[in-house]
């Protein structure tokens, strides 16, 4: 190959389309400050335990002597302290900072496992109705209308109120994140459904997915093989803009009072409580902040994510 004079010869490598993504996602200073700050919350629910531990105290336990008897506040106005970093609660003088901590777990717990179930629920039949189309797309579509019209909101307090504390094998903790998974993620699938629905009906058209026909492949290697791969970009956008939608969804059900319930510290739990001591801002203030900044970092990571991957939609 001829070369210039004095200037080496270098090969030219090419770039995949997941480098040239990284390459417009680091450009957005915006989106990148969200993704750390989701990084950084996601390691908070992970080591709860370990950050309580060293900076907090037991969630649940009672610090009777930081409350005065008389007015049932903090003695000192909010309890905040090197010990009480975030302040106590009225009345019963739990930690404020190690009750935020652990309710990060619950709420990613939640919001994750039920974005994964809708993802699933939703990619598969979304595909499914496209590809095959007719009266499977007809019966499909009108099922995700009838999902779409169902009010969740009752369906979940009305469930919630129903269950029992010991049922399907499980107790506690685990039967209520549990329901609040099936509730929030199972009725939530054909907002994404309908996406990737859409998707599927302009890839199906696509020269590559009639070669594979043209060869005698299968409805389901087709779908699995080249129609799939070409959505995990509208399926990684979409889910990470849900999960913030499920963080507040479990607040709201937490702060109705069908969410995990007391002492489990949540997140809306902490907010109803608060609402009986407008007087003290500051025990509204940190859930509410906490809610806040999942929320706000999730969607700037996930508007970051969508111009990064499909620049063509900004």
């Amino acid at each position: 190959m001829p070369t210039v004079a004095g200037v080496s010869a270098t090969a030219i490598q090419g770039r995949s389309l997941g480098q040239i993504a990284w390459m417009r996602l680091k450009r957005d200073k915006i989106a990148i400050a969200g993704g750390l700050v989701v990084i950084f919350l996601i390691l908070v629910a992970v080591f709860a335990p370990l950050i309580v531990g060293l900076f907090g105290h037991d969630p649940i336990q009672f610090n009777s002597d930081l409350i005065d008897s008389s007015t049932m506040a903090p003695k000192d106005g909010t309890g905040i302290s090197a010990e009480h970093l975030f302040g106590v609660e009225p009345v019963n003088g739990r930690d404020i900072f190690s009750r935020i901590v652990y309710g990060a777990r619950i709420s990613l717990l939640i919001a994750f496992l039920a974005t994964l179930l809708s993802v699933v629920i939703g990619t598969l039949l979304g595909v499914t109705a496209a590809y095959f189309g007719g009266l499977v797309d007809s019966i499909i579509s009108k099922t995700m209308d009838v999902f779409l019209a169902f009010p969740i909101l009752v369906f979940a307090m009305a469930l919630a109120g129903i269950i029992p504390d010991d049922a399907f094998g499980l107790t506690g903790d685990t039967l209520r994140v549990a329901l609040l998974v099936f509730v929030i993620g199972f009725f939530n699938w054909p907002y994404i459904g309908r996406i990737i629905r859409g998707q599927t009906l302009s890839l199906r058209e696509r020269e590559f997915v009639d070669a594979a026909r043209s060869l005698g492949a299968r409805g389901s290697y087709v779908i699995f093989r080249e129609i799939l791969p070409n959505l995990v970009a509208p399926i990684l956008i979409y889910a990470t803009l849900l999960i913030p939608t499920n963080v507040v969804f479990e607040a709201s059900l937490s702060f109705l009072g069908v969410g995990v319930r007391p002492p489990t510290p949540t997140w809306g739990g902490m907010l109803s409580d608060a609402v009986r001591f407008y007087t003290m801002p500051y025990f509204m203030l940190f859930p509410g902040m906490a809610i806040f900044i999942t929320v706000l970092a999730f969607n700037l990571f996930g508007d970051g994510l969508r111009d990064a991957l499909d620049p063509k939609a900004r």
